[in-house]
């Protein structure tokens, strides 16, 4: 079981893992020990995550949400099996916490009288600096 939040844990049989070689250092047992991990998560299907969190968690996810409404994540930072089987089910846990946050609705706000004010000035004696930079008339 993998604990998310105080309401939020997900059950083993919602995960499945997949061992593969990864890429990079390694030496002579990056060619006989399958150390990444592919940790995929039923996210739609999962009984415990509510809608608004599922469609938060499919906006967040990106790319790792596949057709399938599983999230794939990727791991083959080191070298150990164990330590990448942690990182993905902490990126995992760090993912669904984020898409529990419901974003603050943005309050539409208009400009004060004076900010209003500031501009049009500013406007104005920009346009005044403008003005004079054309060509200078002599008087002869």
């Amino acid at each position: 079981m993998l604990y998310v939040t105080d309401n939020i844990t997900i059950e083993e049989w919602e995960l499945s893992e997949q061992f593969t070689r990864a890429q990079g250092p390694g030496g002579q047992n990056v060619n006989k020990v399958a150390t990444a991990v592919e940790l995929r998560f039923e996210a739609q299907r999962s009984p415990n995550l509510s809608d608004p969190v599922k469609r938060r968690l499919q906006r967040l996810a990106g790319r790792r949400w596949n057709a399938d409404g599983a999230i794939q994540i990727l791991v083959q930072d080191t070298r150990s099996q164990a330590r990448n089987r942690e990182i993905a089910r902490e990126r995992l846990a760090e993912l669904i916490r984020r898409a529990t946050v419901a974003p603050k609705r943005r309050i539409a706000t208009r400009p004060t009288l004076g900010s209003k004010k500031r501009r049009l000035k500013a406007k104005a004696v920009r346009g005044q600096v403008k003005s004079l930079r054309g060509r200078v008339e002599t008087e002869e």
